[in-house]
C-alpha cells in the first residue's frame, strides 16, 4: 500500500472538504497532490486514492489515463517538457528535442501516447513533448521540472544548469 506521509494526508483531507456533494470531484486535487509529491501516480497511488474517495481503482485509473499531465512512470530527476505546438515547432523544438536526447543519453524509440516519457538510463534527465507551454512567441519553449525557459536553442547548456 502506498505510504502517504502524515501532513499530505492532511493536505489531502482538507482538499476533499472543498467537495461535499460528491468526494468524486475531488479525485483531480487528490491526483495532482500525489503526484507532485511523488513524482508520478502508481498504481498505489491510483488504489489509495479510489479507498479514500470511496470509488472503484477503474474510475481513478480512467481520470489518470485521460489527462496527460498525469505520469504513470517515475521521471528522471530533472524532467524536461518540449513544446511541440505550432510557433515552437517552427522555432526548432523537434529539433531541440532531438539535441537534447542526444545529449542527455535519452533513447525515445519506446514512447507512445500511454508512456510519453523517456528516461536517461543514469536516470538524471527524462524528457517528453507537452503541449502549448504559453509563449508562443517565444520559442523553443521547455520546462524542466517547474523552471520555465524561452527561446532554446543551447541543449548544452540547458542541461549543465541542471547537472
Amino acid at each position: 500500500m502506498l505510504a502517504v506521509p502524515q501532513d499530505l494526508e492532511a493536505e489531502i483531507d482538507e482538499r476533499i472538504t472543498h467537495y461535499p456533494v460528491s468526494k468524486r470531484s475531488a479525485v483531480l486535487p487528490v491526483l495532482h497532490h500525489l503526484q507532485h509529491h511523488f513524482g508520478y501516480i502508481s498504481e498505489e497511488a491510483v488504489e489509495w486514492t479510489a479507498a479514500k474517495l470511496g470509488l472503484e481503482p477503474i474510475k481513478v485509473l480512467e481520470v489518470v489515463t485521460f489527462y496527460p499531465g498525469f505520469r504513470q512512470e517515475a521521471p528522471g530527476k530533472y524532467h524536461i517538457r518540449v513544446c511541440r505546438t505550432l510557433s515552437c515547432a517552427m522555432a526548432g523544438s523537434y529539433e531541440l528535442m532531438e539535441s537534447l536526447c542526444e545529449k542527455a543519453g535519452i533513447e525515445r524509440s519506446g514512447v507512445t501516447h500511454h508512456h510519453p516519457i523517456a528516461v536517461s538510463a543514469d536516470g538524471r534527465y527524462s524528457i517528453e513533448f507537452a503541449e502549448c507551454l504559453a509563449s508562443c512567441g517565444f520559442g523553443p519553449v521547455c520546462m524542466v521540472n517547474d523552471d520555465f525557459h524561452e527561446a532554446v536553442t543551447d541543449a548544452d547548456g540547458l542541461l549543465k544548469h541542471y547537472s
